[in-house]
């Protein structure tokens, strides 16, 4: 398609300075939102079109909405942030957006061009620039990309019209007071996607079957579950919103350091967070591998200290610590329940990155606004 123009009509009234800097001093995930959103409309006839930057407000929608009744309503989630030099950057806006692509395709719904998302993360960014937290911290402005089916009608086929819009948050750090390792459940009871489904698609349908299996999670007494595949239910896929990661350590030193991560399957997200730490891990010298790992490897390399830690990753928490994994068949901890170093490295040079402080040897940033 040729670009696509966009009619940029800012708000008649903004936050206040003093407002936003309150809400910037102690900014929560998802509680406030910028003062512009974009949107853009799709139709078998026009294609994309209609594309806008313009004031943060209610969508209105008649009740037959298609995406209330057949549920064709797919996200992203990027962060965009402030560096040192005065610029805001985002970290692989193409990932996103080619990912972004194949959750579309796979719910029947229209690709988005690479060059649009990125574009309308621009104007958005460029626009509510204020609301991007500053440099030298840990805090982001979170964006949202999602689409969903916006044609009127109960009949049971693809929509003819969809709305792709972006709205953005500012969140902190995801971690207050440090980083602590969190407990997990292993989910045998529900099942979040099999093989042929929609669990490689970030697809909003997925996340609302995933929350009663996180609510039995927090009976346990437990922070997230952990999804195990669908079919012998003892291989590990993911936690609720993030990959998983196991470091293993061999040689006679312990310093063989291999990072293991499930393969992908088909049932569960390509993380963005989880492909870029593959390739850190290769860059400071480990090993990594994607294989099937079952939930008795786990116990019983973790009870041995072969596997010396486990993390999950996403773009939220880039790498939260695993320190203590119940299920229905008794606990175990990881690495005495503590932050491993292997973690906290692949942590600190991911972020790193991202805020400009360590080399983007990748060409993985995208500057939003210099």
């Amino acid at each position: 398609m040729t670009s696509i123009e966009f009619t940029v009509t800012p708000t008649d009234n903004p936050t206040s300075p003093d407002r936003l800097k309150e809400i910037l001093t102690e900014p929560k995930f998802g509680k406030f939102f910028t003062d512009h959103m974009v949107t853009i409309d799709w139709n078998e006839q026009q294609g994309w079109h209609n594309a806008q930057v313009a004031p943060y407000a209610p969508l209105q929608m008649d009740p037959a909405t298609t995406v209330f009744h057949y549920g064709q309503a797919i996200f992203e989630g990027i962060k965009a942030y402030r560096h040192e030099d005065g610029s805001i950057r985002t970290f692989r806006p193409d990932a996103n957006a080619e990912r972004m692509q194949r959750s579309a395709a796979r719910l029947a719904m229209p690709q988005l061009p690479t060059e649009t998302f990125i574009k309308a993360l621009e104007l958005l960014v460029d626009i509510d620039r204020d609301w991007v937290p500053a440099a030298g911290g840990e805090a982001s402005l979170y964006l949202r990309p999602f689409m969903i089916s916006s044609e009127v009608s109960l009949g049971v086929h693809p929509a003819n019209e969809y709305k792709f819009i972006v709205i953005a948050s500012p969140v902190a750090a995801y971690f207050s007071g440090g980083i602590k390792p969190v407990s997990v459940w292993l989910c045998e009871d529900y099942v979040r996607a099999a093989p042929g489904g929609t669990g490689a698609a970030k697809f909003a349908g997925n996340y609302a079957a995933s929350l009663l299996a996180q609510q039995q999670a927090e009976e346990k007494g437990c922070d997230q579950v952990v999804w195990l595949d669908a079919i012998e239910h003892r291989y590990i896929e993911e936690m609720g919103g993030m990959n998983l990661g196991f470091i293993y350590r061999d040689g006679d030193n312990g310093d063989e350091i291999t990072l293991v991560t499930p393969s992908l399957s088909g049932s569960l997200l390509p993380g963005i967070t989880r492909d870029s730490l593959l390739q850190v891990a290769a860059d400071l010298g480990y090993k990594v591998e994607e294989r099937r790992i079952s939930t008795s490897e786990w116990e019983e390399d973790a009870r041995s200290g072969a596997m010396s830690e486990a993390f999950a990753c996403g773009t939220a928490a880039v790498i939260t610590p695993v320190g203590t994994v119940k299920s229905r068949h008794g606990d175990f901890t990881v690495n005495n329940n503590e932050a491993g170093e292997i973690t906290m490295k692949l942590r600190e040079t991911l972020t790193g990155i991202q805020h400009g402080t360590v080399p983007d040897t990748h060409h993985w940033l995208h500057t939003l606004v210099k």
